[in-house]
């Protein structure tokens, strides 16, 4: 399978680093592999990044977490890659933990969610609830039981991916991309993976915990009116397929 690494990084200067070092020592992931897709940091970013070798690409100003995944997959298209790994820069995602995402699946058009256990983790109670309330919603509209829709961890299929469509610039992206990946029959598997949260002194975030969960709620109903007009609507309905060629193209319905 011919996949790459995206890592969305925001002021990552502290741990960008041991993130690059973690994956570039897995097998069959090389400098040009990895995508770092600076999200108009301010700080090292991306002078670390550049001397670990990998490629980079930045946003002049802070865009949020989706356009940065966005940026970083329409990338990877170009670079003609058929699947793409996305990794936190803040250390969260340990090597062994991204080797089970990429090897859940031999079919590049699966999208592979890692799943956490975050009160063994033990990550803040206030991460667990939320996650837990976001589970539970998402996995409604979805119509499928979601195990884990904040984990960064996941290996998405790029060419179908990017026909979905999706519009939000932030956190948001990440619920977005599962209910309208379920909507247009993406194959979705869940694997368990290790999640590590440093201790409370040393932790780094950049979600607000008012306003993201806001985008996030906004997006996810505009994403199920969206939905809802395409299903309804026979000539806006748009379906995934893979060609005799096994690239992945969007087409209306019949």
């Amino acid at each position: 399978m011919h996949v790459c690494v995206v890592v969305p990084s925001f002021q990552a200067q502290a741990s960008l680093a041991s993130v690059l070092a973690d994956l570039l020592a897995l097998d069959g992931i090389g400098p040009k592999d990895v995508l770092v897709v600076d999200d108009g940091s301010t700080d090292a970013t991306v002078e670390i990044a550049r001397r670990s070798g990998v490629r980079v690409i930045s946003h002049t100003i802070n865009r949020g977490k989706g356009a940065a995944l966005r940026t970083g997959l329409a990338e990877a298209r170009q670079l003609g890659y058929a699947a793409a790994l996305t990794v936190d820069a803040d250390g969260q995602h340990p090597a062994t933990a991204a080797r089970v995402v990429l090897d859940a699946s031999d079919d590049p058009n699966d999208l592979v969610l890692g799943v956490r256990d975050l009160a063994s983790a033990h990550a803040p109670r206030s991460n667990q609830l939320s996650n837990r309330f976001s589970n539970l919603v998402i996995s409604g509209f979805a119509m499928r039981r979601l195990q884990d829709t904040q984990c960064g961890l996941r290996r998405y299929p790029v060419a179908a991916t990017l026909s979905l469509g999706c519009k939000a610039e932030g956190y948001a992206f990440e619920a977005e991309v599962l209910l309208r990946a379920t909507a247009a029959g993406v194959p979705v598997l869940q694997v368990p993976v290790d999640v590590y949260y440093p201790p409370e002194n040393e932790r780094i975030t950049h979600f607000d915990s008012v306003r993201d969960p806001a985008r996030i709620v906004a997006t996810v109903l505009r994403t199920m009116a969206d939905i809802h007009v395409l299903r309804t609507s026979p000539r806006s309905v748009q379906r995934v397929v893979t060609t005799e060629h096994g690239t992945v193209r969007s087409v209306a319905a019949e």
